[in-house]
């Protein structure tokens, strides 16, 4: 049997570790972890998401990313979201650090991830007004939204009002050719 130890990662190992190596690794904890393929479901969900919000967001002057754009919620705590907006100038050019709007689609193998440990990390983050988890296997999911007392849950119907991309999205259409 072979020995291995583990520590945690400075940033700059993890950052070495992500441009050096095949695939992609979430960091938490100084941990890092492979990060699994999506399904066709899922990959043509997030690119539904992102399609729309484009334009909602470059109207108001932000920008989307999509799953292989990095977010450092903590020193040593870093996720790659489905999709997250960006409105104003970023501090590092390898990772965001304040999205104004993060989504995931939950699949089984992510959901209890997306749900709890990202909800934490995610809520925390100061420029952060909306945090949306999609469904995978129908129509529907959570908006997290923030309000001057805290952020609010809401249940996700057939269109939602998203904050920072200033814009209507369609639930079906988002779902669209999904299995």
């Amino acid at each position: 049997m072979t020995e291995r130890s583990l520590r945690p990662l400075t940033e700059e190992e993890y950052l070495a570790l992500e441009e050096g190596g095949p695939g992609r690794h979430g960091l938490v904890g100084g941990i890092p972890y492979a990060m699994d393929g999506a399904s066709l479901d899922h990959n043509l969900m997030v690119t539904h998401l992102v399609a729309p919000l484009k334009p909602l967001a470059w109207d108001q002057g932000c920008r989307v990313y999509s799953e292989t754009a990095r977010l450092k919620v903590s020193e040593d705590t870093f996720y790659y979201p489905d999709a997250m907006v960006l409105c104003g100038p970023q501090a590092h050019p390898l990772y965001a650090t304040a999205p104004c709007l993060v989504g995931e689609v939950l699949s089984p193998s992510t959901e209890a991830q997306d749900r709890r440990e990202k909800l934490s990390h995610y809520l925390r983050r100061p420029s952060l007004q909306a945090y949306l988890l999609l469904e995978e296997a129908r129509p529907g999911g959570i908006l997290y939204r923030k309000t001057p007392s805290g952020f609010r849950e809401e249940e996700v119907g057939e269109s939602l009002i998203l904050p920072c991309s200033e814009g209507t999205l369609r639930l079906e259409e988002i779902h669209e050719g999904v299995a």
